[in-house]
């Protein structure tokens, strides 16, 4: 468990927004069908300075072609609302979409950051991959690495980092005002939990992770990375609340043991198949969103180990 001292800020950070003595964060949400990720823009209201959160660089694995149709979506969004961007945040390295990052930095502006944990995860796949010089290990490709209790600020809205791992190593919450971003630990509860079988993913350490983000107020609104639409529900949903996954968190809510979430985590997660776009989205997320540098011929190529993983 991390410091009490890190939750007691993040706590704070959320009751001063809800009590009015801070601003309350407005947000705008774009999602991508293909790889059910939502991209959040999180700003002041009295600034108009914004964040941006977990964003998405299309990709068409049978061709190799990048686009950027969803990162258009949110340029359009900050360019209408006239927002302007201190952040490109990441919650971790995602395994299931590659980062916009590097795109919406030359387009908007503002510092890219994660987890300082992502040292640990660039050493992971800097093996698998055979990187070599290509990946720092030492997180040297962000702007900044946050550690668990760093504060920031977004104009006037306090921000606070939760380090939440058991997905991966390096998985971080950001609590901005009376909202938590907190990636892909939870999903909706009528889905449940995230999968902790990659590289240093642990089970029991995400049980914790998510106790720990249920500490928060329970009007605490929870904004996820992802929504895969659970069985019986037509329309896709990325913003839940603290109460209403204690309440019905289908794998994880109030009453469920640590042995009994660990014990049903382990074995649904034998069951899973490897995410569709992992090999391309590791290589590129651990490089903070930039492609492999070309060779030289002028062209950059994604890796696929054979029989490594």
């Amino acid at each position: 468990m991390e410091t009490d001292q890190a939750l007691a800020q993040a706590i704070g950070v959320v009751e001063r927004a809800r009590s009015g003595a801070a601003p309350r964060p407005e947000v705008d949400t774009v999602f991508d069908p293909e790889t059910f990720t939502a991209t959040h823009i999180v700003h002041c209201p009295q600034t108009r300075r914004a964040a941006i959160i977990d964003s998405v660089l299309d990709f068409d694995q049978a061709s190799g072609r990048t686009s950027t149709t969803h990162a258009e979506q949110v340029v359009a969004i900050v360019e209408q609302k006239g927002l302007g961007v201190d952040w490109i945040l990441e919650t971790h390295a995602h395994a299931d979409h590659l980062s916009a990052a590097p795109w919406l930095k030359e387009r908007l502006g503002g510092a890219i950051g994660i987890g300082e944990r992502i040292a640990h995860v660039q050493g992971v796949f800097r093996r698998i991959f055979n990187l070599g010089d290509s990946v720092s290990e030492r997180g040297a490709e962000f702007d900044r690495l946050f550690a668990d209790g760093d504060r920031f600020s977004i104009g006037a809205l306090e921000a606070a980092v939760l380090h939440v791992p058991g997905h991966t190593p390096a998985d971080i919450a950001f609590v901005v005002g009376d909202a938590a971003f907190i990636g892909d630990t939870l999903f909706m509860p009528d889905y449940g939990t995230a999968r902790c079988d990659f590289p240093g993913g642990d089970a029991r350490t995400l049980y914790r992770s998510i106790r720990r983000l249920l500490a928060l107020p329970p009007e605490t609104r929870l904004f996820l990375c992802h929504d895969y639409l659970a069985p019986g529900r037509e329309t896709f949903v990325w913003e839940t609340t603290v109460a209403a996954q204690r309440a019905g968190n289908i794998h994880v809510k109030d009453g469920v043991s640590e042995d009994e979430f660990v014990a049903f985590r382990e074995a649904r997660d034998r069951t899973l198949a490897m995410p569709r776009l992992i090999l391309p989205s590791i290589q590129v997320n651990v490089r903070a969103g930039r492609l492999p540098p070309p060779e030289d011929n002028g062209v950059r190529y994604l890796k696929l180990p054979v029989d490594a993983l």
